[in-house]
């Protein structure tokens, strides 16, 4: 530490007077300053530059545990607490999640429609579970709805759509795209809250054509249907709430961009390295 402190400031005082100061001889700064970098500094080094290009790549929105993730991804033998220490040094940060509870208002649940989850968003195989929700997006010309459809055993978003007025529509159109999607025509359960789009009628009558099981939240529970809030919760921290939309055509194209190019690569890069470890 006290060699790193003359080091800094050579530039503004003699060597030998600060050396002298902090109790340390000339001869061991020159030797701690002449020594060669030590195989773990090299591979400090090497790590950095990784954590800047993945960090920088996710637009800086990526903190330690994410990065970390992304860097066993690619094989690297590092620990967690390794590219937090480094991440720290260089000023490299996340962002935080907000904490915003609240109850929204609710239809009635149809007949013959249960909560099949009862909270467990876990799948045993693709494409047998599915949440879907609803959120909007502000913009300077006016709102912007986003309807999302996930699935829960890799958390990809398989379905989506963005239109300017929320009604049944929306959502149908969302559905519509998860089950092109889908290779199998095995019935698959699709959870949603109580709003009155997912109640409608239209809805209704789609499932039950489209071999899809419905099941519903609770009332006023938020968290029956946490997947699908937490990856709103994410699009918004990592990129909504960083931007300014003129327009519903801008802020359209930014999710876009945000879904297909960086939320569900990352997701099946997760799914791939899961799949690895359960082989080994």
């Amino acid at each position: 530490m006290r060699y790193r402190m003359i080091e800094r400031c050579r530039d503004a005082f003699p060597i030998r007077l600060m050396c002298r100061c902090l109790h340390v001889s000339t001869s061991g700064y020159y030797d701690w300053r002449d020594r060669p970098l030590s195989q773990r500094a090299h591979d400090d080094r090497r790590l950095l530059e990784r954590i800047r290009k993945i960090h920088d790549g996710s637009d800086g929105v990526m903190g330690s545990p994410r990065v970390w993730k992304e860097l066993r991804y690619e094989g690297e033998a590092c620990g967690l607490n390794r590219i937090a220490r480094l991440m720290r040094q260089q000023r490299l940060y996340g962002i935080p999640q907000r904490k915003r509870w609240h109850k929204k208002v609710c239809g009635l649940r149809p007949e013959n429609v249960h909560n099949h989850l009862q909270r467990d968003f876990t799948a045993s195989e693709p494409n047998s579970r599915w949440v879907t929700d609803i959120t909007y997006v502000r913009t300077q010309e006016s709102w912007l709805y986003l309807c999302v459809v996930v699935d829960l055993y890799s958390g990809i978003v398989v379905g989506w759509s963005m239109s300017h007025c929320q009604d049944p529509q929306l959502v149908l159109q969302a559905v519509l795209m998860a089950l092109w999607q889908r290779e199998a025509k095995t019935p698959v359960i699709l959870h949603s809250d109580r709003g009155c789009q997912f109640t409608s009628d239209e809805y209704q009558r789609f499932l039950q054509g489209h071999n899809l099981i419905c099941s519903m939240s609770a009332v006023g529970s938020c968290a029956d249907n946490a997947l699908a809030e937490s990856f709103f919760g994410l699009l918004k921290r990592e990129r909504v709430y960083r931007r300014q939309y003129r327009t519903r055509a801008e802020a359209r194209t930014d999710i876009f961009d945000y879904i297909e190019r960086f939320h569900n690569p990352r997701k099946r890069r997760q799914l791939e390295m899961r799949q690895k470890q359960d082989l080994a």
